[in-house]
């Protein structure tokens, strides 16, 4: 149900989004949706939220495999550039963007949600890499948000601005392992 709610919502908006048809899409009836979610603001923060939960745990589990922090790095990014140049996800960014003035709450939720369950799990990684001497960095929230950078800025951001009319010349797995090959020469141990 909340698959058919995301798509309604990213394609046409808040105000176009009737509960009818996501209950009809979903095959239950509207009476069954509305005792699930008190009204479409509910139901709306529930995709949002079940979009942020998606986002963490695929990203996390890219992490949780063995190898060395080159090898784990570049799965990530990967990962994480597949991921956000999926244009469902600027779909989803799009629509916590413009629905932000009427829930606050929701897009600061969201916004909290991605730094405390994602971007801590990724700093918290590369301290763990630094404690084992895969890499050297002072401060391993910079080292994170500089890796982020340069995987967003092409597969993410550009798009997102653009409304998806400039897109990157280069794959994702190519952006990805340049992101990597720059991090690892900033950051990696020299032998």
């Amino acid at each position: 149900m909340l698959r058919n709610a995301r798509r309604r919502f990213t394609a046409e908006g808040f105000a176009g989004t009737r509960m009818e048809a996501v209950a009809r899409e979903s095959g239950i009836s509207t009476a069954t949706l509305y005792a699930q979610f008190a009204g479409k603001s509910d139901l709306f923060a529930a995709v949002i939220d079940d979009a942020a939960v998606e986002f963490t745990t695929q990203m996390k589990r890219v992490f949780e495999r063995d190898g060395s922090a080159r090898d784990r790095l570049t799965e990530f990014a990967v990962g994480y550039a597949r991921f956000m140049a999926d244009p469902f996800v600027r779909s989803v960014f799009r629509l916590v963007m413009a629905e932000r003035p009427r829930f606050r709450d929701v897009a600061v939720k969201f916004f909290e949600k991605g730094k405390s369950d994602f971007g801590a799990y990724v700093i918290r990684v590369i301290r763990d890499m630094c404690e084992r001497g895969e890499l050297v960095c002072e401060h391993p929230s910079w080292a994170a948000g500089q890796l982020f950078g340069m995987i967003e800025h092409p597969v993410f951001f550009m798009p997102l601005v653009t409304g998806d009319e400039v897109m990157p010349v280069r794959a994702a797995n190519q952006i990805a392992a340049d992101a990597v090959e720059t991090f690892m020469a900033r950051y990696g141990v020299r032998s």
